[in-house]
């Protein structure tokens, strides 16, 4: 239906408002990308791009500077967050190879908005508050002092407190640097922290996310066991204490029985799964299941967090290299032969992706 002259006109000059409009907020939007604070690179993963740009020539003498840059090697490191039940993660990141790795990796686990949103993308949290700044000594007889600011003291409870304390030692023991942690806040030797943590004398690398139990830990040992969380993105260690001797029997027995923690982990490997026998030859875990095992390649990933588990499981004993699995005493191949022992628990770069693969099956 032809407008009359004056809704036409009335017409245009809204169409030209609307466009001017467009061309600024463009032009406001380009403007605060370029002067915004750039956050520092300690991304596990580089990003996507959507399309490849010619970059401009470099003045005379930043070429080398700027082809310097991007060739800064990297290494591998883990750090500790938290998930949504508390308990401890590992996680391996790259990061730049640098002198003071161990500080570097410490910084990763502060609150803050760029480390959260980091945390966030693998569906963890931070551990350490906001603000938390540390000196690190590392001596020649391998003792870790670090020296935290006073937020460390300044978290509401004494779970988070006790998280935070672990994922300190957890972290910096596992470098060949490092035997053992002392901790200070603003120069002071405590013997706790506000809500009761002890953070007083050495403090060594021992249980992680420790399961309730009724069995006195004085008089229980314990093994180190690994399961899936809720959404099945990562692996989870967990201590458990045992009465029995605490061997690679006993470690694998107590995977299949699952996690004690309803609805926080998922089953390790299928239910109804029972062990008959463990032995390793050769620095082989020679592993004979019950016929129920068969059913792990019904999980969604075709059992291959379930092995995961069970070959960590298995490493935690010194002089198992591999996994092999007999169900029934017949060798059963999952696809992998004799399994090799992962070196990482969980790695950023396979989080994103389960998380984005999880994430794209929700909205199909």
């Amino acid at each position: 239906m032809p407008f009359p002259m004056s809704q036409r006109k009335l017409y245009l000059l809204a169409v030209a408002i609307l466009a001017l409009a467009v061309v600024l907020a463009v032009g406001f939007g380009h403007f605060h990308s370029g002067t915004a604070t750039q956050a520092p690179v300690v991304t596990a993963s580089p990003l996507p791009t959507a399309a490849v740009r010619t970059p401009a020539p470099l003045p005379a003498g930043e070429e080398a500077e700027e082809t310097a840059s991007a060739a800064t090697p990297t290494m591998t490191t883990v750090a500790y967050y938290q998930d949504n039940y508390g308990y401890l993660v590992p996680v391996a990141r790259e990061i730049p190879q640098e002198e003071g790795v161990a500080k570097a990796t410490l910084s990763l686990m502060v609150k803050s908005l760029y480390n959260d949103m980091e945390a966030a993308r693998l569906g963890l949290r931070t551990v350490l508050p906001e603000g938390t700044r540390m000196e690190l000594d590392i001596t020649r007889d391998k003792i870790a002092r670090i020296d935290l600011s006073a937020e460390a003291a300044s978290l509401p409870d004494a779970q988070s407190e006790s998280v935070m304390v672990n994922a300190i030692v957890q972290t910096l023991t596992q470098f060949d640097t490092v035997d053992a942690v002392e901790i200070t806040v603003e120069g002071q030797k405590l013997e706790k922290l506000p809500n009761g943590t002890r953070v007083s004398g050495q403090l060594t690398r021992g249980s992680i996310n420790l399961e309730s139990t009724s069995l006195n830990a004085a008089e229980a040992s314990s093994v180190t066991l690994y399961f899936p969380s809720e959404d099945g993105t990562l692996l989870v260690p967990v201590t458990r204490l045992v009465a029995g001797n605490p061997d690679i029997d006993t470690a694998v027995l107590e995977l299949a029985k699952g996690p004690r923690a309803s609805g926080q982990l998922e089953e390790a490997l299928p239910v109804g799964t029972g062990l008959i026998s463990v032995k390793v030859v050769n620095g082989v875990a020679q592993v004979n299941f019950t016929e129920d095992f068969i059913h792990i390649v019904e999980e969604s990933d075709g059992g291959r967090m379930a092995l995961k588990a069970l070959m960590l499981t298995c490493a935690n004993f010194d002089g198992v290299r591999g996994v092999q699995i007999f169900v029934e005493g017949k060798e059963y191949d999952p696809g992998l032969d004799t399994m090799a022992i992962p070196t990482l628990v969980n790695t950023a770069s396979a989080l994103e992706q389960a998380i984005a693969t999880q994430s794209s099956r929700i909205f199909e």
